[in-house]
């Protein structure tokens, strides 16, 4: 099939087929699938975290200001004899406000990245401090109980739904999603009580449920990269880095308590039976055409085989791992284009990357 060039817009538009909008939203989408594909590696996917250096010095500068505002803020806290709760979440709301207008220049009019996700950070970081002085507890949280934090929780996961709804910040979607992991972990220690240890956490063998919580997350999470990633499949659109931010949260999640409970069980086995799991994770990221998801799968286990268990086994299910990612990314394309071709036909290929 030929391509089509700006004289067949011109005849279209001529023809009363498209009018000049549509005309130009099409001449735009053209040029920006052009732009994210022409210049990358075959089988590449595109990644942004900054432009230029001009986007760093930018965020240092935010990074300073930020960090001289708590200190003023600290002082005048550490000064005042009762009021020291109203002073911060005055701070906190004036903090709130400065951050929004700079998310108005930077990244609306702007459309920076590494601004935008320094920003989203300190919107997180702003809206927690904020809200726990105003609606937490202390001493109930120093008592292990942590019911009072459920609200100002929520309302923080809130705050940052809200910011994306504005700015659309793709790495704000990570840090919702950390917010409801986070909120629904305190709603089962809540629930069943605070656990013994930290490993009731992740081991799905564990009395609580804690672990089936990170599991449930993880596919939600999941879900809703996929949910993204299917509406932008030639990645060029802020979807795709959506979808991107949130499968580094949900592979971790996922991984989490299936590699714990596997290397905890003891069992001679557990280690080939991890690298089983790690190559279904496989498959799924090279069908998605999602390396982040993998990548980030993969280093959660290595460091768990690296640091909460040691021993032979560990060190060889890390070299077998190295060796699996070299040659994973040295025949990426070709891997995928056999993976897909036989799940052509139970596939929505035409919502997937193509494959080259």
């Amino acid at each position: 099939m030929s391509e089509f060039d700006r004289n067949d817009l011109r005849a279209a538009v001529g023809a009363g087929v498209l009018s000049e909008a549509q005309a130009a939203s099409l001449l735009a989408l053209a040029q920006s699938r052009k732009g994210a594909r022409e210049n990358l590696p075959e089988g590449d996917e595109p990644f942004e975290l900054f432009k230029g250096f001009n986007e760093i010095f930018i965020v240092i500068g935010l990074i300073i200001l930020s960090a001289g505002w708590s200190a003023v803020t600290g002082i005048s806290v550490a000064a005042s004899i009762g009021s020291f709760q109203s002073k911060i979440v005055i701070s906190a709301g004036i903090g709130a406000v400065a951050l929004w207008i700079f998310s108005e220049y930077f990244v609306r009019r702007r459309r920076m990245v590494a601004p935008a996700i320094a920003l989203s950070i300190l919107w997180t970081m702003n809206a927690v401090a904020g809200l726990s002085a105003q609606l937490a507890e202390p001493f109930m949280v120093a008592q292990a109980d942590y019911s009072s934090l459920l609200l100002p929780m929520g309302l923080s996961t809130a705050a940052i739904a809200v910011y994306w709804l504005r700015f659309r910040v793709p790495f704000a979607m990570a840090l919702i999603a950390l917010g409801v992991f986070a909120l629904s972990l305190m709603m089962g220690a809540i629930r069943m009580g605070t656990p013994a240890n930290v490993s009731d956490f992740f081991l799905l063998s564990a009395s609580g449920p804690f672990a089936w919580i990170t599991l449930l997350v993880g596919l939600v999470v999941f879900a809703v990269a996929m949910f993204f990633d299917m509406s932008d499949p030639h990645r060029v659109t802020r979807r795709s880095a959506q979808g991107f931010w949130l499968h580094v949260v949900a592979a971790p999640a996922l991984v989490n308590t299936i590699a714990l409970s596997l290397l905890a069980s003891g069992t001679g086995n557990a280690y080939l039976l991890l690298l089983a799991v790690l190559l279904l994770f496989a498959i799924v990221a090279i069908v998605i055409d999602r390396r982040s998801f993998l990548i980030a799968a993969i280093a959660y286990s290595v460091t768990l085989a690296g640091t909460v268990f040691g021993g032979d086994g560990a060190a060889t299910t890390v070299l077998v791992l190295g060796i699996f990612l070299v040659a994973l990314g040295a025949f990426w394309t070709p891997i995928r284009a056999a993976l897909l071709s036989p799940l052509s036909r139970v596939l929505p290929l035409d919502r997937l990357p193509p494959s080259h």
